[in-house]
């Protein structure tokens, strides 16, 4: 093996302390570049607060799925609305049981005011009809409300994971093309083109791309699992109002 193979294969494969590329993973971000290790920093914290963002979400979203199955079970049994707002208590992260819970406040609230002398005796006058329907559009505007405080807090910290999918490649490859130009900068101060003058500087380069889409990439994926499934809970929540609507028309109307 003559001297320039044996050259070359030192710099990739150092055996001592001479030479800055060890050709691992650790080498390639200790030895580059400061741009590109502020690049890594900013890919890290990223990576971190983008995978605790994942982890809560599957909690919250597991939690809101099961208790929300859970209080539907409980709801067409056809126990009293009393009942079932009691259990409705213990079922914290149920979105459907928030919106039942707003609407028979609401309910309570019209029961009351229906209950109360005063109204009894105004109770034949032609505006009482109207009186009813203004009551069922508070309930109505009660469970909206409740709904779209339930939906806010599923989709909230969502917006971050989709911006960690879609910067992080371009912030990887901003630190690529920074260390490809530095490294070209080396090229030239030492006047010569070699595949060990160039090889570790580009794989340097490199690493931040690759940092990027592992950044990026679990972001994307949870993203967009985490919309499918708060959809099939919005649905699910959009026609549990829609039937309790319906009931408590009938009820209120009828009473």
């Amino acid at each position: 093996m003559d001297t320039i193979t044996l050259w070359n294969l030192g710099h990739f494969f150092p055996t001592g302390t001479t030479g800055g590329f060890g050709g691992g993973i650790v080498d390639l971000i200790l030895y580059s570049g400061p741009v590109v290790k502020a690049v890594l920093l900013i890919l890290l914290f990223f990576s971190i607060l983008s995978w605790a963002i994942i982890f809560s979400k599957f909690r919250l979203i597991r939690l809101a799925d099961h208790e929300s199955k859970s209080f539907l079970r409980i709801f067409w049994e056809g126990k009293q609305f009393a009942s079932i707002f009691a259990e409705s208590k213990k079922l914290r992260h149920s979105p459907t049981a928030e919106i039942f819970r707003a609407a028979y406040m609401e309910l309570s609230k019209l029961s009351q005011a229906k209950s109360n002398p005063e109204a009894s005796r105004k109770s034949t006058d032609p505006t009482s009809f109207s009186m009813e329907l203004s009551g069922v559009e508070n309930i109505n505007r009660a469970m909206r409300q409740a709904l779209t405080s339930q939906l806010t807090k599923l989709e909230r910290a969502l917006g971050f994971l989709a911006t960690t999918g879609s910067t992080t490649p371009f912030i990887g490859l901003f630190g690529t093309v920074w260390g490809i130009m530095d490294a070209f900068r080396g090229i030239g101060m030492r006047g010569s083109a070699t595949l060990a003058v160039v090889a570790p500087g580009i794989s340097e380069a490199l690493v931040a791309t690759a940092a990027g889409l592992a950044a990026a990439i679990p972001a994307v994926v949870a993203y967009n699992y985490y919309l499918n499934q708060i959809k099939e809970l919005n649905g699910m929540m959009e026609n549990f109002a829609s039937e309790l609507l319906n009931i408590i028309e009938r009820h209120f109307l009828k009473a």
